[in-house]
């Protein structure tokens, strides 16, 4: 079954800072720890990334997933579906970036279905770590002004 979880930080940056950086896929290895490699498969009208292909660190292993993106609501929230993965049925999710006092409220929603059953304690500390880890790498990078 697969599970919802949302997790909250705020970032000294601008809503549009927070949003820049997480939509610049190719640049993602270079920030996010566990994002080994990105491959741009399509982009829409306006050249934004539609559907991005990523290799990365999961569960003690490498895994591959392609995500498919919504620009529908942005700047404000970029939302993404899962459309293949080597170990996961759904990897949906969304950043919202908000303005708050001093910076941006980021809200980070994921819901995560494994094809292999692992027991519910197990699958929620990879679900918290990924979205921790999600969380600092992008507060670090959009931080650091690169």
């Amino acid at each position: 079954m697969a599970e919802e979880t949302t997790e909250q930080m705020v970032v000294a940056a601008p809503p549009e800072r927070c949003y820049a950086v997480v939509a610049d896929f190719p640049a993602y290895p270079s920030w996010a720890s566990d994002i080994k490699e990105v491959t741009v498969e399509e982009r829409d009208d306006e050249g934004r990334p539609t559907e991005v292909t990523f290799r990365a660190a999961a569960f003690g292993r490498s895994t591959s997933y392609t995500l498919a993106y919504d620009y529908s609501n942005a700047p404000t929230e970029l939302a993404w579906v899962l459309t293949r993965g080597d170990l996961t049925t759904h990897l949906d999710g969304s950043y919202r970036f908000a303005p708050t006092g001093g910076g941006t409220m980021v809200t980070y929603r994921l819901v995560v279905e494994l094809k292999v059953p692992i027991p519910g304690f197990v699958k929620r500390r990879a679900q918290n770590r990924i979205m921790t880890t999600a969380l600092r790498n992008l507060q670090a990078r959009v931080e650091s002004g690169d």
